[in-house]
């Protein structure tokens, strides 16, 4: 069963702290998990969830650091010791510890390395320090299972079950030769069911999916979402095992990227959260708003333009907006089904099939929505050449708003530029100047105004 922060048991864990109850606070919350406990201290003050952190043990307050907000872990560990904060990091996998260590100081950085316990834990912990955060480098950790080609079966158990004892899951075990390149994987099954007098090198699985230190996160997210992988190896550039990134790691950068390109999309360049100061989100969301008045500005111009056809077509400027709206969804809908295949890999560049089935399903619904649209007309107004300008008007604007929608993402895909910015108001604002230019260049042609 879930657990759920009260403000009953907020007020009784307050009241212990006060009372300095440690053992009455360490009964409450040692049976919670490490994600609850998180909760919970997001909810206290800062001085009472470091009060709170120092009374756990490390081998539970080390996970829950991994699960506070940035602020309040940054805030916790500035309250304690190089020393407190190493013995917290030794409980932790070698790719969390350096995550933490990454948000210290340069002076603390090396005084809490120095203060590790386990001096391989140390020396891992500072080589997975040399890579970008967003590679493959940056994401992996060092526990894992290897064994060497040239053992039998029963070596391989022996060197295994050593092995384990610093790895929390076992997801997969790899194949390494003598310089400890990377050969392939082997199957449980397979070692479970072979003597023990059999060379791993003739039964081992050769075809496996891995990554270089070098690959950006996003990549290792796509290759392990394609293949529905729990772990993947990481190999250096002279293809020796180097590490393993495993699917809870993933998660993390797939919720990066989907909150990014979220924003992206609603016109924030920068990313924030919500318990961000006042100046950081108005830093964030005011450049697409000035830009989107701009534009907004320009298409001001175009209606300033065909005053005379107000005049004598009325109607024309009432179905402005909806012209406007109609095109933006179009564009935003085929922007974002593009997105989307790029980013999971089921479209990789421009497609003639593809851009021949999005302008097929726009002439459908543009063409059911200008007969619908038309019909009104006729109804309401009785102005049927008017009508049909409009009508019309309507589908080669949708056209255009579908055109501009699918073929902008794979454009700027292709120049190594975000693709997300083009589902939100960079299309909204763009067809919004180029709907009404078309939408009055059309029904003139028609009207004859």
């Amino acid at each position: 069963m879930e657990f759920k922060v009260s403000k009953e048991f907020i007020q009784q864990l307050e009241e212990h702290i006060v009372k300095k109850n440690d053992n009455e606070l360490e009964i409450l919350l040692n049976d919670l998990h490490h994600a609850d406990i998180a909760e919970i201290l997001e909810e206290l003050d800062f001085d009472e969830a470091t009060y709170i952190f120092k009374v756990l043990d490390s081998d539970k307050t080390a996970e829950i650091l991994l699960e506070l907000e940035e602020d309040l872990r940054e805030n916790i560990l500035s309250r304690l010791s190089p020393k407190e904060i190493a013995e917290e990091l030794d409980e932790l996998e070698t790719n969390d510890a350096a995550d933490i260590i990454a948000e210290l100081s340069q002076d603390i950085k090396a005084e809490v390395i120095s203060e590790l316990v386990d001096v391989e834990h140390a020396k891992d912990i500072v080589e997975l320090l040399r890579y970008d955060e967003n590679t493959a480098g940056g994401l992996m950790g060092k526990e894992l299972v290897k064994v060497n080609e040239n053992w039998n079966v029963l070596t391989c158990v022996k060197e295994m079950r050593i092995q384990a004892e610093n790895v929390s899951r076992v997801h997969s075990i790899y194949v390494v030769d003598d310089e400890n390149r990377l050969k392939g994987r082997l199957s449980l099954k397979d070692l479970l069911t072979t003597s023990t007098k059999t060379q791993i090198g003739d039964i081992y699985i050769r075809k496996l999916n891995f990554v270089n230190v070098d690959t950006e996160d996003v990549e290792v997210a796509r290759i392990m979402q394609k293949y529905d992988l729990e772990a993947i190896p990481v190999v250096d550039e002279l293809g020796r095992l180097v590490g393993r990134i495993t699917i809870d790691d993933i998660v993390d950068v797939i919720k990066d990227e989907a909150d990014k390109d979220y924003q992206l999309a609603a016109g924030i360049t920068q990313d924030i959260e919500s318990n961000d100061s006042v100046l950081e989100l108005t830093k964030a969301r005011l450049p697409w708003l000035l830009i989107g008045m701009v534009i907004e500005i320009v298409a001001s111009f175009v209606l300033k333009d065909n005053e005379s056809a107000f005049q004598k077509y009325s109607t024309l400027i009432i179905f402005v907006p909806l012209l406007s709206a109609t095109a933006g969804n179009i564009g935003v809908q085929a922007s974002a089904i593009v997105v989307q295949g790029l980013a999971n890999g089921t479209l990789k560049e421009f497609s003639r099939s593809y851009f021949s089935k999005e302008l097929t399903v726009s002439m459908i619904s543009g063409s059911i929505i200008s007969l619908l649209l038309l019909g009104y007309h006729s109804v309401m107004y009785q102005q049927y050449l008017v009508g049909m300008a409009i009508s019309i008007s309507m589908i080669v604007v949708i056209l255009f708003a579908a055109t501009l929608g699918t073929l902008v993402p794979l454009f700027l895909h292709k120049n190594k530029i975000d693709p997300a910015i083009a589902t939100g108001p960079f299309i909204t604002t763009t067809n919004d100047v180029f709907g009404i230019m078309l939408y009055f260049g059309v029904a003139k042609m028609i009207l004859g105004f």
